[in-house]
């Protein structure tokens, strides 16, 4: 294939191929009024990770469900997670396991109000670990499952963009999250990493 080719099989590759939502919800689930329940229905196609038990955090048994669904995904992928949904998302991207689950098509994670790996301590060791994928967290100054400067920290180790939602309390139903647009530009900021004029971009940027 000639460079001047490249950039139009990019393209077509790209074609007919959206972007898959993936929201990992948390302790409980994610009911209809929350924010997660709200981007499923803006987003076509979008995919739930579920759980057998939504009131026993597992970190194993949670992270194994999050790459079932993603190894039975054709194509890029966009995760949004919230609370212990967080730490599920990235110890499945980021563990043994992981290059077997589809691993590579996961373009971003979006990372809402992480639960303290503190608090969870007895659904199994959680290590933080740098992440190959675009990713942001978004934490608040007065969310009580993780203190802002241990979000900050967190983003730190897994290499993400991190952003203050101020007061803004675990970031839920109960907090006034149910649809939340900003939640949407965030996903499709990342999941346009995905898009041919992107790669064109980061062609010429980085060779």
């Amino acid at each position: 294939m000639n460079e001047r080719n490249a950039p139009d099989a990019r393209r077509a590759r790209h074609e007919g191929t959206p972007v898959t939502l993936v929201t990992v919800p948390g302790l409980y689930g994610s009911e209809d009024a929350h924010w997660q329940s709200w981007l499923e229905g803006e987003m076509p196609g979008a995919r739930r990770v579920e759980q057998r038990d939504w009131s026993t955090p597992n970190l194993a048994i949670w992270s194994d469900a999050v790459r079932d669904v993603l190894a039975g995904i054709d194509g890029p992928v966009v995760i949004a997670a919230h609370s212990f949904g967080c730490l599920a998302t990235a110890h499945a991207l980021s563990h043994p396991g992981a290059a077997h689950a589809n691993i590579a098509h996961v373009k971003g994670v979006l990372f809402v109000a992480p639960a303290s790996p503190a608090k969870f301590r007895f659904a199994g060791a959680f290590n933080a670990r740098r992440l190959d994928t675009l990713s942001l967290v978004v934490g608040s100054e007065t969310d009580p499952w993780m203190p802002l400067d241990d979000a900050r920290t967190l983003a730190q180790r897994l290499n993400s963009a991190f952003v203050n939602l101020g007061d803004a309390g675990h970031i839920n139903t109960s907090a006034g999250f149910g649809p939340w647009p900003l939640a949407k530009h965030f996903v499709e900021t990342l999941a346009r990493r995905t898009s041919a004029e992107y790669e064109e971009e980061e062609q010429r940027a980085y060779g």
